[in-house]
């Protein structure tokens, strides 16, 4: 028997029996749907790697709470909240209760929130992570039993499943719309380097210039993803290049901001200025002029993580990374 029984894991106890995790899994929750010989195998090697506390810790995870945890990276912004109320509608539809936390793209709020919503027993954990978060962390919380979903952004190489919108393709189609036009002194605003939806956009962007044979560098300015971001960006990017005629934007709310700072530099945005946006917030076909954008189905990802959730609950594989759709909207902004 291991000297060393409070650091047995259950990936130790897997490898010794020659069973996959999952295995290991349904035998320490009394499942039926073991065979007979796997079971014997994964219970000789909990005997002989003395997996006894871990087992017991095992059992009692088990006996979860129905309730789902949303740790969502910043509901001030308008979308986080959309996103947060399609999420909620599909986990009541599984019979579960949500229970909504803001962590304001702050990493350590974040960990001190998950880390006391673990005390509660939660059944999973649904976040959108906050930058700077760490593959190891998410990681060390799914080894302790907790299944964790990424949505809108992707914590590199992590375990935990993601569902992502195909930021990308949205970038690239906002970015096409705008050139076909002749339209070539374009330049990208806003969001954070640290993300993995900043670098995805600002892929698609480059994307759309190659495919139209662009090569001269276009600016790229990063911001906070508020409209006081979005007011400072169009500031910095009009100094540095005030013959811009076309601004894709990190998201609506960078946009808002932009347009505001257009208006003070005495131009007028979609006419001396064309503006797309991303993230089709409601108050974007409202405004004036109405602003082009790059639509995601909020209730889609809520769906989709639903989907995976209930898949990890019932101890499948999950697809690893899945891709929700988008399309642009066009309107006064940028036609």
């Amino acid at each position: 028997m291991s000297n060393n029984t409070h650091k047995v894991t259950i990936f130790d106890v897997a490898k010794h029996a020659q069973v996959s995790k999952s295995t290991v899994s349904l035998v320490l929750t009394h499942s039926d749907k073991v065979a007979a010989k796997s079971k014997e195998k994964v219970l000789l090697a909990i005997d002989e790697l003395g997996y006894v506390y871990n087992r017991d810790a095992a059992a009692l995870r088990s006996k979860r709470s129905n309730l789902v945890a949303l740790v969502i990276n910043d509901l001030t912004n308008p979308y986080a909240a959309q996103l947060a109320v399609g999420l909620e509608t599909h986990i009541y539809a599984l019979g579960m209760q949500p229970m909504l936390v803001n962590t304001a793209e702050c990493v350590e709020r974040q960990i001190q929130v998950v880390k006391t919503l673990k005390e509660y027993n939660v059944a999973a954990f649904i976040i959108c992570s906050a930058p700077g978060t760490e593959q190891n962390w998410q990681d060390e919380l799914i080894s302790s039993g907790f299944p964790v979903i990424n949505i809108m952004r992707e914590v590199p190489f992590s375990q935990a499943p993601c569902i992502l919108p195909d930021n990308k393709k949205g970038t690239h189609l906002a970015t096409c719309h705008i050139l076909s036009q002749g339209i070539e002194d374009v330049a990208f605003l806003g969001g954070v380097e640290e993300i993995s939806d900043y670098h995805e956009r600002v892929s698609g962007f480059h994307s759309a210039l190659k495919q139209f044979n662009i090569r001269d560098p276009k600016p790229v300015i990063p911001a906070n993803t508020n409209r006081q971001g979005g007011r400072e960006a169009f500031t910095t990017l009009y100094q540095q290049a005030p013959n811009i005629k076309a601004i894709i934007c990190f998201s609506d709310v960078i946009a808002y901001g932009a347009i505001e700072a257009i208006r003070q530099h005495g131009l007028l945005p979609g006419k001396d200025i064309k503006v797309v946006g991303f993230d089709d917030l409601e108050d974007s076909r409202l405004m004036q002029p109405s602003l082009s954008s790059v639509t995601i189905n909020a209730d889609d990802i809520g769906k989709r993580a639903c989907q995976v959730l209930t898949e990890l609950l019932t101890q499948s594989t999950p697809p690893v990374r899945t891709l929700v759709d988008v399309s642009l909207q066009i309107r006064d902004s940028s036609q």
